[in-house]
């Protein structure tokens, strides 16, 4: 089979870069591993979030903030040609602290962004009082939160199967549980080899594998310095309306359940959830929320976050192969939007491009 791009890996990151390729006339197809790998994108907590991104980075703060705001007309293209509703929501979000001084802390660094960035970054503080007229259910211990306006979440699973329906409803191919093993330069060209599958030739190959990149990348002259970072999550039942508006640690999905997160461990390649976090993250959502201490909790898992040095997403040309490109990040659903517009200029090499110089490998060389 021959391609025009072909993307590893076929997760959001890749289905999004795929569908905004597809949507500039290009032949795509993607190789995803399957069930086998370690699926971020169906392990991850759905916010499309703005606030506390690139506080010591703008470019990264701006560079999310153009996600969110093109993420309506993005899901909506996504909902037409997949007829699934995403249940996106973006009325605002906070960031909930237990401590006066944490709130403080964190004010004073989102004051130095919005300075580094001219005045143009929303956000507003919110004591107690002022959050309890918003979100009557918090408990005495909610010190307060940070809120932005821009802030909100999506279905991240239907957003997945909503991805995929679009890739292959434009002409894109698909080819799932096909493990890529090699990729091997051949002039112009990239020769791929797939566990189980003819060979594939592409002019152009974007590596988007998650940390299948960690294996793949040094084959294209990418130092892929990525690491992975567990997280745990759990779901309660369905419960009446308890909150308004998502937050980093609680939030209530569409189908009511209360998703309670924010763990992060440095366990290797360990997906595996634990009483001790899980425990936890219960009580201390129970201090935000208190009416969770009468929820039942229906499940619990742990997935993996593919985490640069800095946090922030990697996007690389090949300096050894110009046609191979390595794509990652860990937030890989608040920036569906840009892998899926702007960041298709990049990969085609259009004549106005963004600027992404902030996101190369070269970051790392210091």
């Amino acid at each position: 089979m021959e391609t025009e791009f072909a993307i590893i890996g076929g997760g959001i990151v890749g289905l999004s870069l795929a569908y905004g390729l597809l949507r500039r006339g290009k032949t795509v197809c993607v190789l995803d591993e399957g069930d086998g790998a370690f699926r971020a994108s169906r392990g991850n907590f759905g916010l499309v979030w703005v606030q506390s991104k690139g506080l010591h980075q703008p470019a990264y703060a701006q560079w999310t903030r153009a996600s969110a705001r093109a993420y309506r007309s993005f899901a909506d293209e996504i909902e037409t040609v997949s007829d699934l509703p995403l249940n996106l929501q973006q009325d605002g979000g906070y960031i909930i602290h237990m401590s006066e001084d944490s709130l403080d802390a964190d004010r004073k660094l989102y004051e130095g962004l919005r300075s580094r960035l001219g005045g143009d970054y929303p956000f507003e503080v919110m004591g107690h009082n002022a959050l309890k007229t918003e979100e009557p259910n918090i408990g005495p211990k909610v010190a307060g939160a940070l809120y932005c306006k821009e802030d909100g979440h999506v279905n991240p699973l239907r957003l997945l199967r909503g991805l995929t329906v679009a890739v292959r409803h434009l002409g894109g191919t698909l080819r799932t549980g096909h493990k890529v093993t090699d990729i091997t330069p051949q002039g112009e060209e990239f020769s791929i080899t797939a566990e189980d599958a003819a060979p594939i030739t592409a002019e152009k190959v974007v590596l988007a594998a998650g940390l299948g990149a960690m294996s793949l990348g040094p084959k294209l002259g990418f130092k892929t310095p990525i690491r992975p970072q567990q997280g745990q999550i759990l779901i309660t039942e369905k419960l009446p309306k308890l909150m308004n508006r998502p937050n980093v640690e609680v939030r209530q999905v569409d189908e009511g359940g209360i998703q309670i997160g924010a763990s992060s461990a440095e366990v290797g390649l360990n997906d595996r959830e634990d009483v001790a976090t899980i425990a936890g993250l219960a009580a201390h959502a129970v201090d935000m929320f208190p009416k969770l201490a009468r929820a039942r909790m229906l499940r619990s898992w742990a997935a993996l976050r593919i985490m640069s040095p800095d946090g922030l997403p990697i996007y690389q040309r090949s300096t050894r192969y110009p046609g191979a490109y390595f794509v990652t990040c860990h937030s890989g659903i608040t920036l569906a939007a840009a892998h899926a517009g702007v960041l298709g200029d990049w990969l085609t090499d259009a004549a106005e491009q963004p600027d992404v110089s902030a996101f190369g490998e070269d970051r790392f060389d210091v």
